[in-house]
């Protein structure tokens, strides 16, 4: 399914919701990995705001997460448990080779997920279907998300810029 189309039913709705959990809890476990997986020697490298960034990234997405699982439940569909996820992400991606490397990762972490939420805010607002639930609650939702998120992007750039 193409952002780029209409949502056009409750269904529809639940899966994209769904990519958004998904989304967040790759988000999450890698901001956590990242703090936690890093070599001995490298993660003095970590500054505090760097620190600070990704701790707010697990817990943004961990918000985010429960958010978005909120809106899934009142439309009868469920979620894949985040340990699920963090299995995942556990067997896919190593520790990070560097503060540098876990900085990229942050910030392509958060572009993606802005990106995401612009595109499905569109597609949602392109539709003129009605939905289980509330389109004004589930936009308000995302629009907050998405706003967060751009915020994240903002902030890991600052902190590349400083470091530069």
């Amino acid at each position: 399914m193409s952002l780029g189309q209409r949502v056009s039913s409750d269904h529809q709705l639940a899966r994209l919701l769904q990519i958004g959990v998904v989304l967040e809890e790759v988000v999450e476990s890698r901001a956590a990995h990242h703090r936690e997986s890093l070599p001995a020697e490298d993660r003095a490298d970590l500054d505090e705001a760097v620190q600070e960034l990704l701790e707010e990234a697990t817990n943004e997405s961990a918000e985010h997460r429960e958010r978005l699982e909120a809106l899934i439940a009142e439309l009868d569909a469920e979620t894949v448990p985040y340990e699920e996820i963090n299995a995942l992400v556990d067997a896919q991606y190593g520790p990070p080779e560097d503060t540098d490397g876990v900085l990229y990762d942050q910030l392509a972490n958060e572009e993606t997920a802005y990106k995401f939420y612009d595109d499905l805010i569109d597609a949602i607002e392109a539709s003129e279907s009605d939905f289980a639930i509330e389109r004004e609650r589930v936009l308000e939702t995302l629009y907050e998300i998405r706003e967060e998120e751009k915020e994240g992007v903002e902030a890991v750039t600052q902190i590349m810029e400083r470091r530069a």
